[in-house]
Parts: structure tokens; sequence; C-alpha cells
């Protein structure tokens, strides 16, 4: 591997074990339509709209599911890590609002928005394998958004096809396939590596690719929610 090749694309983190178990899921997730119609600028305005509204709820469960990683710690390192990303995705909510602003959408727009049911079953997920599991369940749950994004995001920025001039969707490719998110993504792989020193088994490993497939398969239905406008 290159210096200059993203994390995501090592084979030999448990990020990168996880996801070859379920390759076909994680090319439907990564390469879905709702994702073409981005790079191309052909996807419907109103799917997007629909799907950044969709995406400001999503958001606040998954703060609380950081704060839940908090909870899930056994140390002060684990619980400034998680702790962070609350805050991360606090600020990330601003500025999810001034960018829905920019499509013509208010917060009250925003917020009264019922929460789609695909939605519900994807958020609800990551919480209950943060429940019922330890803090490496959670996070592996977390995984297939934390990183997917930045994948999907590096992958469209660089790739040549891409439509940058006239793209509505653009800014949304430059944010995800920018460095800041990029350098997220990076210390989730850290940490799931750094959890597994202590909490990975070879047993652990067909539990932990359930969770990391069934989070990917939500991440499908998702963007699926956006391009059908359903609720």
């Amino acid at each position: 591997m290159s210096a200059n090749t993203p994390l995501f694309a090592e084979a030999d983190t448990l990020y990168g074990r996880m996801k070859a178990t379920c390759q076909q899921d994680w090319h439907d997730y990564t390469y879905h339509p709702f994702v073409q119609g981005l790079a191309d600028g052909t996807l419907p305005e109103t799917c997007f709209r629909h799907y950044l509204q969709q995406d400001y709820l999503f958001l606040i469960h998954f703060a609380r599911a950081y704060s839940l990683a908090v909870y899930k710690a056994d140390n002060l390192e684990e619980m400034r890590f998680a702790s962070k990303s609350v805050d991360g995705i606090l600020g990330e909510m601003t500025l999810h609002l001034d960018y829905c602003r920019e499509w013509g959408l208010s917060e009250q727009d925003v917020i009264s928005l019922p929460e789609a049911r695909s939605n519900m079953a994807y958020t609800r997920y990551v919480l209950e394998r943060g429940m019922a599991g330890d803090i490496l369940d959670l996070y592996t749950a977390l995984s297939p958004c934390a990183v997917g994004y930045a994948e999907i995001g590096f992958r469209l920025k660089n790739d040549p096809n891409t439509l940058r001039e006239g793209n509505p969707y653009w800014k949304w490719i430059e944010t995800y396939g920018g460095e800041e998110f990029q350098e997220g993504a990076k210390a989730q792989i850290e940490k799931l590596d750094q959890l597994a020193t202590t909490r990975y088994n070879a047993g652990r490993m067909d539990s932990l690719a359930q969770t990391f497939r069934e989070a990917t398969r939500l991440e499908i239905g998702f963007w699926q929610m956006g391009l059908d406008c359903s609720f």
C-alpha cells in the first residue's frame, strides 16, 4: 500500500476483514443508484431534499449512539474519543441545517418531517447493538456509516467521471471526500483495531460480521428511502 492509500482500502484491519465478508452488500451500498446520481448530477433534487431532511433526524440518533459509547467505555481515553465524536456530530448538525437552508429547507421544515421507517430501523438497530453488546459491537454497527461515507466521498471526488462543473451535489461530495471526514474515518478504523486488542477473538468474528452486514444493508435501505422519497 502506498502512503497515500486511505486506511479503508487496507484489507488487514478489522474493518477491512468485516467488509470482505459482505462484498456484494458493500457494493450495493457504495454504488447505489442514489450515489451514482450524486456523481453525475442526475439525482432528482426532490430526492436529495428528502434525504437531507431524514439525514438530520439520523444524526440525532447517531449522536445518542456515540453518547452510549461514552457509557460503554472502560477507560477515560475511550470516553474522550466517544465524547469527541458526539461533539463532532452536534457540530455537524448545525452545518447540516445551514446546508439545508441552501436547498430551501428551514429548520422547521427539517425537524417537523416524520421519521422514515428505514431511518428508524437503521438508527434503532445501531442503538440496540450497542445496548445489547459491548463497545466493539457498537463501533462495528456505526462503521458502515462513519467509514462508508468517507469511502464514497473519496471515490466520487477522485473519479474523473464524476461531474464537477454544474453538479448541484459537488459540495456534498467535497464534504465527504474532504480531509476532515477522511481523517475521522481513519480514526474510526484505528479505534476498531484498538478495541479489538482486548475485546476480539476469532469466535466473535461471525457476530461482528453479521452486525456489519446488517448495518450495511440498512444503509442501502436509507439510500433507497431517499430515492423513493418514502416514509
